[in-house]
């Protein structure tokens, strides 16, 4: 399940990059956003009232960081391969695996990474400075998100957090999706493929995430998410004919083994 779930991210992620040409990706973004949200809020149906001002400033903060890291990663696919851009977004999640520790080995850990960040810059001009800056946004958002996903877990019941964080993450993303997009949203094509889009990144993806976590430890199933940037070189290879240098699967690597590493040496 968390494979399945980790190659429906990617292979959303895929498909909305071969949108861009026809949709901004702010606009995909909202329409992804949209799908989740909706679901969310007629499966949950969260109790809105009740609710003190922290409640509101940490679920609105959530939803923020939601917002931003889909809106930062669909700009930087649109700029650099989605393979190299996952790599890079990753780097908030290691971050915070390994922030405050004082092991040894996790400095090694993090010196594996940034080996990795160097070694994308051996690339003949498809990794641009938009599209670094991009994944890195997204990495500082995907950290935010990690923090306060847990700090609305300890406000919210069940997922009625996420499905406000999704509201307000739509709400946020609104004005500027809707204005770059135009008249391109009321095709039903465009639409349906959004929506799908939002069904492959958030909806299938979460559901299975839930059910592996009551299967297996947290442990196991965050060295399996380590896979990620790999999944996501090979959804570029296949679905958007995206071909990494030697240098470049070698970055794919580092960060990867510099994950497993850091999640068996937090939760070992």
């Amino acid at each position: 399940m968390v494979l399945v779930g980790i190659l429906s991210v990617q292979l959303g992620a895929g498909i909305a990059k071969t949108l861009f040409a026809e949709l901004p990706p702010s606009a995909v973004v909202w329409l992804r956003l949209l799908t989740s949200a909706v679901l969310l809020l007629v499966l949950t149906r969260p109790a809105l009232r009740g609710r003190s001002r922290a409640d509101w400033l940490v679920v609105v903060g959530f939803g923020l960081s939601l917002a931003t890291m889909n809106f930062a990663i669909y700009q930087a696919i649109s700029h650099i391969p989605l393979g190299i851009a996952v790599t890079i977004e990753f780097l908030g999640p290691l971050g915070v695996a390994i922030a405050g520790s004082r092991r040894i080995t996790d400095l090694a850990w993090v010196a594996l990474a940034g080996a990795g960040v160097l070694l994308l810059g051996r690339s003949d001009g498809d990794v641009t400075l938009a599209g670094v800056a991009f994944a890195l946004l997204a990495a500082v958002a995907w950290a935010g998100y990690i923090l306060l996903s847990a700090a609305t877990g300890k406000r919210f019941s069940g997922t009625s957090g996420l499905a406000i964080a999704s509201l307000v993450g739509v709400v946020a993303v609104a004005p500027v999706g809707i204005a770059e997009a135009q008249t391109a949203l009321l095709d039903p094509r465009l639409l349906a493929i959004g929506l799908a889009v939002g069904l492959l990144s958030s909806v299938v993806p979460y559901t299975l995430e839930m059910q592996a976590l009551r299967r297996m430890p947290p442990r196991v199933f965050g060295i399996l998410m380590s896979l990620e940037p790999a999944a996501a070189a090979l959804i570029g290879l296949v679905v958007l004919g995206e071909f990494l240098s030697v240098w470049q699967w070698a970055a794919v690597g580092c960060v990867v083994v510099a994950s497993v590493g850091a999640t068996r040496s937090q939760r070992g």
